[in-house]
């Protein structure tokens, strides 16, 4: 009765606004000067660089805060930031240019450029297409195959990622519903590597930075943009910013760049818009990296996207869906092309208004997303729908407020002691394509640590039978998780599987399909 008190009120509110005369932008000052520091402070993000782009013309450029807290530097437009999940854009251009080349067709495929390609199902290899490496449809479990990305460093090698895509279960139909895959979009700038005859990453050098001037990597990064590198950051309430090295950017190529590794600046992001507007636009398309035919692929709807009771509270949003590399949704009556990436450190947003030739980004330091949701609200309200302005970094902080408020759900209960000596526990094991794990004993109990994944290692605390709580010793890595070890007839100790340590922890877990074997 309360909510629909709220949607009636709503409904009524913004009736008075369609019938009084409509707001221009030009009437709403937007003053980031004041929004985006507040939004820093908020949210416990040190740094942020925002770009606006509007008719043509750069109409703000600036950063804020700090990229690097130790040395109290600032960020500019200069500073280089992980754009985390909105390179996958990028891969989506790479593909698109060989397709304006004539090298391949969006339908194609896979296995007749990556014959290695293999899912569990023999019919859905034999029928899965480029356009469905990029559109999040495979009907895998979402992020299915994460855990041979992060937490970085990987040792996964891009071949072996492809290679293991076999071993990961289906949670859904074939081309049923979305599903989000990184492993997919790693598969695709090899299957671009293959058929342009070099590295994606120099690939997209070449075709996409080069001419636009952008000096952004997929690749290896210069010292001289690394002197120029923001520092990412988490906070914790008991010891205030930590920097997360594992996720900083060091120059080395990650091996997931296609999917999330691309490192770039607010003043070449500027770059980017302006040429996707222009080339957007029929009467200002013209010849670049990618043809305005080959962008419209991009961004037509492929997979449809759950609409949330609140983005229909706050934009008004009917649809959306995704494309190829970029999302899509209608916003106060505008179709609005946009991706978000959040990697722990880095956070971005994407946003094109075609429409309204409007573009923005905002890129930070900080792991948490209401600093980069407020100010994005804000710019966007400041040029869609003026007149439905608000204090957006107090309306995430109340929602980030009630949301903490929630009570937390059940733990799993243990009796916190275990069988068999701890001794029987330790050993190496091995799941066929995660790779090997090593369990071993100290004087303080159990230690575990993965072979493939420097950075996943932690302590074995006793549950209850043969099942032990793993505490990671970087909790920004991976959330705490159960071991549970099998037995045979002998009660000799064979192998274990791991879930998240939760009374329900699902099926849609990074774990699902490790099974370790005792070596």
């Amino acid at each position: 009765m309360q909510r629909q008190l709220c949607t009636f009120l709503l409904g009524l509110t913004t009736a008075a606004m369609l019938q009084a005369e409509p707001l221009t932008p030009e009437a709403v000052p937007l003053d980031l000067a004041q929004v985006v520091p507040a939004a820093l402070q908020q949210f416990d993000t040190p740094g942020m660089a925002v770009v606006i782009i509007k008719d043509g013309q750069l109409v703000h450029q600036a950063g804020y805060g700090e990229r690097d807290m130790s040395a109290q530097a600032p960020v500019t437009a200069e500073t280089y930031f992980r754009l985390a999940s909105a390179s996958k854009a990028f891969t989506a251009a790479s593909v698109a240019i060989l397709v304006d080349a004539g090298k391949l067709n969006w339908d194609d495929k896979v296995i007749q450029h990556l014959p290695q390609f293999r899912l569990q199902d023999a019919w859905v290899t034999a029928e899965f297409t480029i356009r469905d490496l990029l559109s999040q449809r495979s009907g895998l479990a979402s992020g299915a195959g994460d855990s041979m990305i992060w937490p970085e460093p990987s040792s996964f090698s891009r071949d072996e990622v492809i290679n293991n895509l076999r071993y990961l279960t289906p949670l859904s139909s074939f081309r049923s519903q979305y599903a989000y895959s990184n492993v997919l979009y790693i598969t695709a700038a090899e299957l671009v590597a293959k058929v342009s005859g070099q590295p994606w990453q120099d690939f997209v050098a070449e075709q996409i930075f080069q001419p636009l001037e952008m000096q952004c990597y997929a690749g290896a990064v210069p010292d001289s943009a690394l002197a120029e590198a923001a520092l990412p950051y988490e906070f914790r309430a008991e010891a205030g910013f930590l920097p997360i090295p594992r996720n900083a950017i060091d120059g080395k190529m990650l091996m997931a760049a296609a999917a999330g590794g691309v490192v770039c600046r607010a003043s070449d992001m500027a770059k980017w818009l302006s040429f996707l507007l222009a080339q957007a636009d029929v009467r200002t398309a013209k010849a670049g990296p990618v043809s305005r035919q080959q962008l419209q692929q991009m961004w037509t709807a492929q997979t449809l996207m759950p609409v949330s009771s609140l983005d229909l509270e706050l934009d008004f949003t009917h649809f959306s869906a995704y494309g190829m590399g970029w999302r899509m949704a209608d916003m106060h009556g505008y179709k609005v092309i946009h991706h978000t990436g959040t990697l722990s450190g880095f956070q971005a947003h994407v946003l094109l208004v075609p429409e309204q030739q409007l573009g923005i980004v905002v890129l930070n330091n900080g792991s948490n997303s209401g600093a980069r949701q407020s100010v994005v609200q804000t710019v966007l309200k400041h040029y869609l729908a003026p007149e439905l302005q608000r204090d957006w970094v107090s309306y995430y902080a109340d929602q980030r407020q009630a949301l903490a408020q929630r009570a937390a759900p059940p733990q799993p209960v243990g009796t916190g002691e275990v069988l068999l000596a701890l001794q029987d526990y330790a050993g190496n094991y091995a799941d066929q394509w995660f790779g090997g794990i090593e369990i071993s004993q100290t004087d303080s109990g159990l230690r575990l640590q993965s072979v493939k994944m420097i950075n996943l290692q932690g302590s074995l605390q006793p549950f209850a039978d043969h099942s032990f709580i793993v505490q990671w010793d970087d909790a920004n890595v991976a959330r705490n998780a159960l071991i549970h070890f099998e037995m045979n007839n002998l009660r000799q100790v064979t192998g274990f599987r791991l879930e998240p340590y939760a009374a329900e922890p699902g099926e849609r877990h990074e774990y699902r399909d490790m099974h370790f074997y005792k070596q």
